[in-house]
């Protein structure tokens, strides 16, 4: 029998063990547990340590308990050291092997979400070539609230360090540090964003891929102002000592109370959330985040970076059809009033959008809004960046039209890519959302894609630009070209 794989970092060897021709190292720390004083630190580096540590079972989440709002089987894991990533090798990959890396953040809203999911599993890209880090940081309030006498952004200070783990470390499992995409879904898309606007995480990767992303750039006045509520439900002061004496459980209980809508405006408080965004998320703080992401590539942020970025068609609207004997009744026009859309570019996108019944369109609306809008804006935005500078902004934009069989969700829905981009359509969940026959020939294309741009910079389809906007279509009709001109063309109207 082959022995298990070994690997000796800078703090110390680390045992995985083998699956297939994987080599798999489950839950190695970046960074000192973030409890008792460090609760509410930056991370903090890690001691080394004497013998070999144990990879084989995933490290402690930051996720609490069952989230329940996620697609995607993210498991809880109890512990303190939170700070860890998960690696996955080829068999036998040695230092001078330089393979490019891939390094996953995970979604579920900036609150809930945890890389300990075989979803994740890197075993296809290390198939092809690739290494997968899987990184875990800090969600919710202890993660991204605004506290008083604590550093901002606790959460996407956690990624930059995991980034710095990859730099420092990642040659000895046979990975390249020179050559590292940052990539992840949902919150995660939008920490790819983040982490693109901050100077901190400048240098640390070279290729980026948003996918869903939900962008996070909460204002310091929502982030105070959320800070008091919590206080205030909590009944001790907005600062670090006061919030360092509530457990980490009641807190995730208050954060949950304190995002519920001002009783009576719930249509305000959607339209606060479609147009601003979460509650809890990086926050605009002017040090790790200095801008609103897309202020930021406006003004060239990473314009070297080549980015990919998209969305399903179709990421909320099973969402919505689950109230559609309701919703019926509800006039559209006047909803998409109430919810900030003027005549003209209502009248504008009620022309273009394809869907039919108010649940459809109102849910495709909180899609375009908050999802399929955002791409497009971050794509003209490096457009612009380009346009002042001699080298353009290299981006790709692609939608994902493949809908579910599946009768709960029946659309290409929020999640439902995911599996197709890690070729992992076996995994367990899987087919409770894709059906029991999913095209694994649309899995072999997303993946072949994804291990391209991962290891050369192009992922072999034409690139947006603001005369054509080009964007590949995976999973569309049989008929359709894959590739589209002015893919997003839905959702001009919103942007």
């Amino acid at each position: 029998m082959d022995a298990e794989p070994l690997t000796v970092t800078s703090k110390g060897a680390v045992r995985g063990f083998r699956r297939g021709a994987t080599a798999v190292y489950l839950g190695i720390p970046f960074a000192e547990a973030p409890v008792g004083p460090l609760r509410f630190a930056a991370p903090v580096a890690l001691e080394p340590w004497e013998g070999v540590r144990d990879a084989t079972a995933y490290g402690a989440t930051a996720q609490r308990g069952d989230a329940g709002i996620t697609l995607i089987p993210e498991p809880s894991v109890p512990g303190d050291a939170t700070l860890n990533v998960n690696v996955f090798a080829p068999v036998g990959a040695t230092p001078d092997a330089a393979l490019p890396v891939l390094v996953w953040i995970h979604g579920g809203g900036y609150t809930s979400g945890s890389p300990a999911s075989r979803w994740y599993d890197g075993d296809a890209f290390a198939r092809d070539g690739v290494i997968t880090v899987v990184v875990s940081y800090r969600i919710g309030f202890d993660g991204f609230g605004l506290i008083e006498g604590a550093p901002r952004n606790r959460g996407l200070r956690d990624q930059i360090a995991a980034l710095e783990w990859v730099r420092d470390e990642i040659g000895a499992f046979g990975g390249d540090a020179s050559r590292v995409t940052v990539a992840g879904q949902s919150a995660g898309g939008g920490s790819v964003l983040a982490l693109m606007a901050s100077p901190a995480a400048s240098g640390l990767f070279h290729r980026a891929m948003a996918i869903s992303p939900a962008i996070g750039a909460v204002s310091l006045d929502a982030a105070g102002h959320f800070a008091d509520r919590m206080a205030t439900l909590a009944g001790v002061a907005a600062d670090r000592d006061g919030f360092a004496s509530v457990s980490e459980e009641r807190l995730v209980a208050l954060q949950k109370e304190a995002a519920k809508p001002e009783r009576g405006r719930a249509l305000a408080s959607l339209n606060v959330l479609l147009e601003g965004g979460m509650p809890l998320g990086p926050v605009v703080d002017g040090d790790v985040l200095p801008r609103h992401p897309l202020d930021a590539l406006v003004d060239g942020a990473s314009a070297a970076v080549p980015l990919v970025i998209g969305a399903t068609d179709d990421e909320v609207t099973a969402l919505t059809a689950r109230y559609r004997s309701v919703l019926r009744f509800v006039p559209v026009p006047l909803a998409l009033a109430v919810l900030g859309l003027g005549r003209s570019r209502r009248r504008a996108y009620l022309a273009r959008t394809p869907r039919k019944g108010a649940a459809a369109v109102l849910g495709g609306f909180a899609t375009d809004r908050v999802f399929r809008a955002t791409v497009l804006r971050v794509a003209r935005a490096r457009d612009a960046a380009g346009s002042t500078r001699r080298t353009a902004s290299r981006t790709w934009l692609y939608r994902f039209a493949w809908a579910s069989p599946v009768p709960s969700i029946g659309v290409a829905g929020h999640c439902l890519d995911v599996p197709f981009w890690f070729d992992h359509l076996d995994a367990e969940g899987v087919t409770a959302i894709t059906g029991g026959a999913p095209p694994t020939d649309l899995a072999a294309q997303m993946h072949r894609a994804m291990v391209a741009f991962v290891r050369d910079g192009d992922p072999s389809w034409p690139q947006w630009d603001a005369a054509t906007r080009r964007g590949r279509v995976f999973g569309g009709a049989a008929s359709s070209p894959p590739v589209e001109t002015d893919a997003y063309a839905e959702v001009t109207p919103l942007v």
